[in-house]
């Protein structure tokens, strides 16, 4: 149907299409200077702080429960500081928000996921804010869900990427869909679960490496009858 056909129609289409283009501004910009904010707070009470890692080193995943704590520390606080600097001014935002996730994941997986996951019940339990044990996951798991629209979606508009990316005339590709970009983002993904959920974690590398044949076996097809 033709959008002009209706006047309302014609009227939401042209609503969503401004929408449209302040989302390629606004909520990254948002999302930046919030998450910016909370691991620069998180990275200065630890720059400022006494080392407490030692205390809860063998629950790290692995290799973090090898690592000398006082270096996982020095990790941890430099990442959360660097990565807040640049989110906040939108360079390399895809790289320091997937480094800040990752981080996210191995801090669940040590503080806050449940120590006695036996049961959905506890699971429950420990989506909370509260000083009552069970975990306490509810928290980080905002953070990770805010960090994701800026690793698969960018600093936005607003940012040093977008800005560099002009000045060297670097145009903005368009979206690919296929095999590949779904297996880039089960890689995405699989990376933090296998310090969480290291089952999850292999089952979506797993699947990963499949997508990719599956997108190889794809272009291979697409080229054989130009070929011929």
């Amino acid at each position: 149907m033709n959008p002009t056909a209706h006047p309302l129609l014609g009227m939401w289409t042209s609503l969503t299409a401004r929408l449209d283009a302040v989302a390629q501004t606004i909520p990254p910009l948002v999302l930046r200077l919030i998450m910016g904010w909370e691991f620069w707070e998180s990275g200065l009470e630890k720059l400022h702080g006494d080392n407490w890692f030692a205390d809860i080193q063998s629950r790290f995943p692995f290799p973090f429960d090898v690592i000398p704590p006082g270096f996982s520390w020095q990790i941890s606080t430099w990442f959360e500081l660097i990565g807040a600097v640049m989110i906040w001014i939108g360079l390399g935002t895809r790289f320091f928000a997937f480094v800040l996730l990752f981080l996210t994941f191995v801090a669940t997986a040590a503080v806050h996921w449940p120590s006695m996951l036996t049961m959905w019940g506890d699971l429950a339990k420990g989506y909370a804010i509260t000083d009552m044990g069970h975990g306490n996951f509810k928290l980080p798991l905002l953070f990770a869900v805010m960090l994701l629209p800026l690793i698969f979606g960018g600093g936005g508009r607003f940012s040093l990427d977008h800005l560099l990316a002009t000045r060297i005339g670097v145009a903005m590709p368009e979206p690919r869909h296929g095999p590949l970009s779904w297996a880039i983002a089960a890689v995405v993904f699989a990376i933090p679960f296998l310090m969480l959920i290291p089952t999850l974690g292999v089952a979506l590398l797993v699947i990963a490496v499949a997508l990719a044949l599956a997108d190889r076996m794809q272009g291979r097809r697409d080229v054989a009858p130009r070929a011929r």
